[in-house]
C-alpha cells in the first residue's frame, strides 16, 4: 500500500515475518529463496518483508538484531515470535501457522 510506514504493517490484521537481513551476508543470502517460496505457500496468509539493518540501523537497534539473519513475527503490533538464522520454509509454515492459532 502506499505511503504505509513499518509501523502500519505490523500492526496491521495479518501476520508480518521480517527478515532482518545485511547484503553482505551469505546466510542471508540463503534465505531469499527460502521466503519466495513461503511465499507461495502462504499467499496472503503472510506478509513477509526485507529490512537490510545497514540501510536501517535504527529499526535494527529498536529490536536489539544483533546477528542476521533474524526473523520476527509480528501479529496485531506484538512480537510472537523470533529466531536467528537460515529457516526452511516448511518450519517457518508451520511456526507462523502454529503461533497465529495461538494468539
Amino acid at each position: 500500500m502506499p505511503n504505509e510506514t513499518f509501523k502500519d504493517v505490523i500492526n496491521g490484521p495479518v501476520p508480518v515475518l521480517v527478515d532482518f537481513f545485511a547484503t553482505w551476508c551469505g546466510p542471508c543470502k540463503m534465505m531469499v529463496p527460502i521466503l519466495q517460496q513461503l511465499r507461495g505457500q502462504m499467499k496472503d496468509a503472510v506478509r513477509i518483508l526485507k529490512m537490510d539493518v545497514d540501510a536501517n540501523p535504527v529499526v535494527a537497534q529498536a529490536f536489539k538484531i544483533q546477528g542476521v539473519p533474524t526473523l520476527i513475527l509480528f501479529y496485531k503490533g506484538q512480537i510472537i515470535w523470533r529466531a536467528s538464522g537460515v529457516i526452511q520454509a516448511a518450519e517457518l509454515k508451520n511456526i507462523i501457522e502454529a503461533k497465529v492459532q495461538m494468539q
